[in-house]
């Protein structure tokens, strides 16, 4: 696998991951009922914790990203034998 194909390949599964984690543990004002401050959306979360999941889906993505490259270096196709 080439440097730039790895690359690539991390930073979409860290952007899968991040994605999927955004919603988790996410409440909004209007779900805690809560009182907002004028001018703010009532639906947007109260504390997104974004650095926390953005750690978090690193960690993923590089987890997945060693069984990408492990899965691409042992070339299973080759395996077969005769």
């Amino acid at each position: 696998m080439s440097l730039f194909l790895g690359i690539a390949i991390y930073v979409i599964v860290w952007w899968l991951a991040f994605f999927t984690m955004l919603p988790i543990g996410a409440q909004s004002h209007h779900e805690a009922d809560e009182a907002t401050v004028p001018g703010a959306e009532r639906g947007a979360p109260r504390a997104p914790n974004v650095r926390r999941k953005a750690l978090y889906a690193a960690g993923i993505a590089a987890i997945v990203w060693l069984g990408i490259y492990w899965a691409v270096s042992v070339d299973l196709w080759n395996m077969r034998g005769p």
